[in-house]
C-alpha cells in the first residue's frame, strides 16, 4: 500500500504519529521512547518508525521543512494509513515578550503568511486550530517546573525574509512564536476530520538573541516538549 512518498504497508503506522521536521530527529525520538522501534518507511530519506510506549502503539515520522512538505506527509498518513492524530514536535523562534529560550509552546492556532489554506474555502479566511482534547492532555502533562505557554503562533513560508516591523507587531498581539509547518498541518487535519497539535521548544528569540540555542542544543533540549507531545498522542 505504498504511496508516492511513504513506503509503509497498511497497519504499519499507529493511530498517533509524532511529527518532527528532521528525519534524524524522528529516528532519535523513536529510539529514545521505544525499545521496539522499527523502520517502516525511508522514501527520500524521510524516516518513519513504529513501536510501543508502555504497551501502547506509537509512530514517529519526519515531516520535512515547510508547509508543502508537511502537507504531503500529513495527507498521506491521514488518508491512506488511517492515522487519527498527528502531533508536531519541534522548535520555534520566540516572539512574545514573556517567552524565553527553552520554554515550551503549545499552539492553539497558527496564523500564516502562506496561501496554502486559502484554497480550502475560497472567499473565507479559514482558521484551522489544534484539537482541544490534545491541547488538554498536553497541558495536563506539564509539571509546575515546566515553562509552558498556550496560545497562537505564526507559520511562515520564508525562513529569512521577514517584513520590517512585523515581529514587533506580532509580539504586541501576544503571538508566542514562529514555525514553518503548524498552519498547514491543522488545515489537513480539518480536511480529514482528524486531530492535530503542535508542541514546540523555543530555540531562539527573534527580539532577543542573547540566549539562543546552539545547533547541538536544538537537537537535545526538547524533552519537555516531547513529554507533552507523547501525552497528547495517547489522549
Amino acid at each position: 500500500m505504498a504511496t508516492p512518498h511513504i513506503a509503509a504497508e497498511k497497519g504499519d503506522f499507529a493511530p498517533a504519529v509524532l511529527f518532527p521536521g528532521d528525519p534524524k530527529r524522528a529516528e532519535r525520538i523513536a529510539h529514545m521512547l521505544m525499545d521496539d522501534a522499527r523502520l517502516v518507511t525511508d522514501v527520500r530519506g524521510m524516516l518513519g518508525f513504529t513501536g510501543t510506549v508502555d504497551g501502547k502503539p506509537l509512530s514517529v515520522m519526519g515531516s520535512g521543512m515547510g508547509q508543502p512538505s508537511a502537507t504531503i506527509y500529513a495527507t498521506e498518513l491521514f488518508r491512506e494509513y488511517g492515522v487519527e492524530r498527528i502531533i508536531r514536535v519541534g522548535t520555534c523562534g520566540g516572539i512574545a515578550h514573556n517567552v524565553a529560550v527553552g520554554d515550551v509552546v503549545v499552539a492553539l492556532g497558527a496564523h500564516t503568511d502562506s496561501a496554502m489554506n486559502t484554497y480550502r474555502l475560497p472567499g473565507l479566511h479559514f482558521c484551522p486550530v489544534a484539537s482541544y482534547d490534545l491541547i488538554r492532555a498536553a497541558v495536563d502533562a506539564a509539571s509546575e517546573t515546566d515553562n509552558v505557554h498556550v496560545g497562537t503562533i505564526i507559520s511562515r513560508d520564508h525562513f529569512y525574509l521577514t517584513p520590517e516591523g512585523q515581529v514587533e507587531r506580532l509580539a504586541n498581539y501576544g503571538v508566542l512564536g514562529v514555525d514553518m509547518e503548524a498552519a498547514a498541518l491543522y488545515g489537513v487535519a480539518a480536511e480529514f476530520g482528524k486531530q492535530a497539535l503542535t508542541v514546540l521548544t523555543v530555540s531562539d528569540h527573534l527580539l532577543d538573541h542573547s540566549g539562543d540555542m546552539s545547533a547541538e542544543e536544538r537537537e537535545t533540549k526538547f524533552q519537555g516538549a516531547l513529554k507533552l507531545a507523547v501525552a497528547a498522542a495517547f489522549a
